[in-house]
């Protein structure tokens, strides 16, 4: 079982979506069959195989194992993933394109940027677990309070600095997939992010704030 699965194929994203079978997923974090799922999500047996059938149509579960029951054989199955995330390209038409925007400093770029990330990694993840590798992959996420809009500048200023100092000390400057495979180097994507934290009560949106400039 996956950690995280990214969900491309636009049917399967549809199927996961509908609130029964994501309950469906939800339980199979353990492997179970459609009698003891009826009991947990309160539908009848044969509600619940039609579910199932739809799930494992879309590669969403798998089988584990079958046990015979008498005359019965109960198909005993599991989510193929803790997790799912539903890929930009399940959109593709209207998937968001980081080139339309190029603006370092506008919230829809990083939206794009994002999306964009979500759609890589789901490749990447995919095809290392097809090939048994392990993905080389790094993060930081943490908060930052300012007490400025200024200071705020400030640090964005300051950490583009530093970031495109480390860009030109180990950046290959070779360029072509044919150089890559001769010097073994691996082109990396680098995104840096910052944005207001989400508060805690149900307000979204944060306040205007004023300029100490």
């Amino acid at each position: 079982m996956l950690d995280i699965e990214v969900i491309e194929d636009p049917a399967a994203a549809e199927a996961s979506l509908d609130p029964i079978r994501t309950r469906i997923l939800q339980e199979l974090a353990e492997p179970g069959s459609a009698t003891q799922l009826a009991v947990k999500v309160g539908l009848p047996r044969q509600k619940v195989n039609y579910h199932l059938k739809a799930l494992e149509r879309h590669g969403l579960v798998e089988l584990v194992e079958e046990r015979k029951k008498g005359n019965v054989t109960e198909r005993v199955l599991r989510a193929t993933a803790a997790s799912y995330l539903i890929s930009p390209v399940a959109l593709a038409s209207v998937a968001p394109d980081p080139r339309r925007f190029s603006d370092r400093f506008s919230a829809f770029w990083l939206l794009a940027l994002a999306a964009r990330t979500v759609q890589e990694m789901g490749k990447l993840i995919a095809g290392a677990a097809a090939a048994k590798k392990k993905l080389a992959s790094f993060a930081i996420d943490g908060e930052i309070t300012f007490r400025s809009a200024s200071d705020r500048a400030a640090f964005a200023e300051e950490l583009g600095v530093a970031v495109t100092r480390l860009v030109d000390k180990y950046h290959d400057g070779g360029t072509g997939a044919s150089t890559e495979r001769a010097s073994g180097a691996r082109k990396h994507r680098l995104v840096v992010v910052l944005h207001p934290a989400l508060k805690t009560n149900t307000q979204h949106f944060p306040e205007k704030e004023q300029d100490n400039d």
